[in-house]
């Protein structure tokens, strides 16, 4: 928990330097793949600290993320044996394999949406995508609907609301996750099965 702890304010500190952006993309990138701190903490501290700069904040964190997916599906699909296995590993996600697996086979690269968007570990899931062979368009373009929305959604909250609905969101962040992926879900749903 102390180097948690540490990486989190390592990441926070970045926010008060002349190099914010680019730790900022560094940050989405790698997070992606293995880093466990998510680019929400950073993305949070640079807008409340310059809130017109929030769509380029989002922006470079939305596209950073999915390179760093790109970056995570690779070493799942090359590397899963050397690399993906230790990074499981050290996500205590070897039981829940199976059940990633069995997520993909029922919705394809869409479970990475729901991974990009949610508190669940993207990185987990990018692995994944590569290791069970999911289409890399979809996978793309899946990351790229849950990653922009999350970013975004919170970009734009704190540049319209301020630095108070930043203790709102630190605080109930799972939950408008969780609302926001349901309200995802009932959107393609509506889209497939209505209209």
């Amino acid at each position: 928990m102390i180097l948690l702890r540490n990486l989190y304010n390592w990441v926070l500190h970045w926010a008060a330097t002349p190099y914010a952006m680019p730790a900022l993309c560094i940050i989405s990138f790698i997070e992606s793949s293995f880093f466990p701190i998510p680019p929400d903490v950073l993305l949070i501290a640079m807008v409340v600290s310059v809130p017109t700069g929030w769509f380029r904040f989002a922006l470079g964190c939305s596209v950073a993320s999915v390179l760093g997916g790109m970056l995570g599906y690779w070493i799942g699909f090359q590397f899963m044996d050397i690399i993906g296995g230790q990074i499981i590993d050290f996500y205590h996600f070897q039981e829940k394999w199976d059940t990633i697996g069995l997520l993909y086979n029922k919705h394809d690269a869409w479970a990475v949406a729901a991974a990009g968007f949610t508190p669940l570990p993207y990185k987990v899931f990018t692995i994944a995508a590569g290791a069970f062979k999911i289409d890399f368009a979809t996978f793309i373009l899946a990351s790229t609907i849950g990653r922009s929305a999350r970013f975004f959604i919170v970009a734009a909250l704190l540049y319209k609301f301020g630095p108070s609905v930043k203790k709102l969101i630190e605080k109930y962040f799972n939950l408008f996750t969780i609302v926001f992926f349901i309200l995802l879900v009932l959107g393609f749903f509506l889209l497939k099965y209505v209209l």
